[in-house]
C-alpha cells in the first residue's frame, strides 16, 4: 500500500520539491554507475553515509547532510522520490520555497539525530531521504489532515486504487515505523525506522508554529482540512482479476 497522488495540485510551481528530486536522482546516478563494484560501493556508503560509531568518535559529522542524498538502490530511490513528489508540492505552496527547504533540511537533521541516538554503537551506514520525507508527511498531516490521498492497494494479484483521507494513510505508516523500529533489533540492518519515526514528529513540530498562525482548528475550518486550492478529480479505472471459464484453458493458453 503506498500513495501515487493526492488530489490538491499546488497553486504554484515547487520548484524546490523539483529540485530536491532532481538532485537526489542526479547524485544516485553519478556514483551508481562509477563505482566499479559492489565492495566500492560499500565503502563509498560509509564514508558518506551516517554511520553512529563514527559518530559517537567524533567523526563525520557532515554525513548528518550527505546521508540525506544516497539511496541504496533503484526501488530506494524511486519510492522516495514519489513520496516527495506526493506531499512536498503542497508544504512547499503553504510554506513559500525558501522555508520548505530549511524545512526539509531540518527534518532531515532530527530523523538522522534520532536514529543515531537509538543505535550510537551501530557500525551500519544509514542513507536515504526517508527522514526528511518523513518530516515532509508529519508536516502534510497536520496541515491538511482531511486532504484525499489515492493509495494503491496490492494483494497477490489483485490491485486497486483507493482514495483515503491523509490522516490514516499517514497515521498508519506512523504507527508502522513505530511498531517495525520497537520490533527489530538494534544490530539488523535494513529500514531506519527510527528516523522515520523521528522525521515525522520534527515535521509535525516545526510546522506547528505556522500551523498555530494560521489559527490552528481555524485553519482547520477555512479550509476543510485540505489544501486551499480546488480538487482535483481523477478517473480510477476498475482493477480486475482474468477469470477462467469452467472445464476451458487456462489464461497460458
Amino acid at each position: 500500500m503506498f500513495p501515487i497522488r493526492d488530489h490538491n495540485p499546488s497553486g504554484r510551481v515547487p520548484h524546490v520539491t523539483r529540485l530536491l528530486i532532481g538532485v537526489n536522482v542526479l547524485v544516485f546516478l553519478a556514483y551508481w554507475f562509477a563505482l566499479p563494484s559492489e565492495m566500492a560501493l560499500a565503502r563509498f556508503f560509509f564514508d558518506w553515509g551516517l554511520v553512529p560509531a563514527r559518530i559517537a568518535a567524533g567523526e563525520g559529522m557532515a554525513t548528518f547532510v550527505t546521508s540525506m542524498f544516497l539511496h541504496g538502490g533503484w526501488m530506494h530511490l524511486a519510492g522516495n522520490m514519489l513520496f516527495l513528489y506526493v506531499f512536498g508540492d503542497n508544504l512547499e505552496d503553504e510554506m513559500g520555497h525558501g522555508r520548505f527547504l530549511g524545512f526539509y533540511v531540518l527534518s532531515g537533521l532530527a530523523a538522522a539525530g534520532l536514529q543515531f541516538a537509538a543505535e550510537p554503537a551501530s557500525t551500519i551506514p544509514m542513507v536515504g531521504a526517508s527522514g526528511a520525507i518523513a518530516g515532509v508527511m508529519g508536516g502534510y498531516l497536520l496541515l491538511f489532515p482531511r486532504a484525499k490521498v489515492d493509495v494503491l492497494f496490492f494483494f497477490v494479484i489483485f490491485f486497486r486504487v483507493i482514495p483515503i483521507p491523509a490522516w490514516i494513510m499517514l497515521g498508519v505508516w506512523f504507527g508502522l515505523q513505530l511498531f517495525n523500529g520497537a520490533m527489530t533489533p538494534a544490530d539488523v540492518g535494513g529500514v531506519a525506522y527510527w528516523a522515520h519515526a523521528g522525521g515525522f514528529v520534527a515535521g509535525l513540530a516545526l510546522c506547528l508554529p505556522l500551523w498555530l498562525r494560521r489559527g490552528g482548528p481555524g485553519f482547520w475550518a477555512r479550509t476543510q482540512g485540505a489544501p486551499p486550492h480546488p480538487e482535483a478529480v481523477y478517473r480510477v479505472a476498475r482493477s480486475s482479476i482474468p477469470r477462467v471459464r469452467r472445464g476451458g484453458p487456462g489464461p497460458w493458453g
